[in-house]
Order: C-alpha cells, then structure tokens, then sequence
C-alpha cells in the first residue's frame, strides 16, 4: 500500500507516508481510514510525508481530496498538515494544495526537508502544551 500511517496517541499525531505512484483513490481511502480508526478521537496534528511519491497529484484531484477531509473533520480535527517533500514539481502542487486546505486544516505548512518540519512541529505543540495549561 502506498499510503501508510502511525497514530501516536501519546502525542495525538498522525504520521503520513506515501510512497510510489500515490492515487487519488490511495489518500481518499487513507483518510477514511483515519476517520474509522479509534484512536483518532479529538484533535490530532498529521504529518504527510510525500517525498518518495512518484509524480504529484492534480490540482483537481487534490481539491477532491480536500473536500474529503473537510467532510472527516466533521469527526477529526486536523490541527495542521506538516507536508515534506523535496522535488520542485511535488513542492509547488503542494503549496497550491495547502492554499485551498487552511480551511480545513488549523494551519498548514509545506517544507522542504524532515529536519525543518520536525522542529516546526515540536515548536507547534510545545505551545499547544503551554496554552492547554
């Protein structure tokens, strides 16, 4: 399978990783399954690697995907979208997705590489730690 995820529900994240010749069908049915998964309770921050994806998704393809994730969020809060990716192509289609995804995302970022988006996320939830107490 092309999409995998690990809940980490000490941390409330999703960590997302695609792989190979990604399909729309592949991430629909990768959010469906963090919709059904009973760890997915409240809020979680998600992670979507998609450096080994092959070639980048459509930019109607990727409004589809949207409108799957707002019809999820109905049930699962997505706090951000930590989107890695390395390839011009790839970091430009995803920066176009994440312009029409804040809506249904607290925040939503793209980076080029793990290191930049692991740090921004640790500084996301240590203030997310600090405000929840």
């Amino acid at each position: 399978m092309p999409v995998t995820y690990i809940i980490d529900t000490t941390r409330k994240l999703i960590r997302t990783t695609c792989s190979g010749a990604v399909t729309l069908e592949d991430v629909v049915d990768h959010f469906a399954k963090l919709e059904d998964d009973p760890a997915c309770a409240g809020h979680l921050d998600v992670m979507l690697d998609v450096r080994e994806a092959d070639s980048p998704p459509e930019s109607n393809q990727l409004k589809i995907v949207n409108w799957h994730v707002a019809a999820i969020r109905a049930k699962v809060e997505f706090g951000m979208c930590a989107i890695v990716v390395n390839r011009d192509a790839m970091f430009g289609m995803m920066h176009m997705f994440s312009v029409f995804a804040e809506r249904n995302f607290g925040a939503i970022r793209v980076f080029r590489g793990t290191a930049e988006a692991e740090a921004w996320l640790a500084r996301k939830q240590e203030k997310d730690e600090t405000r929840s107490l």
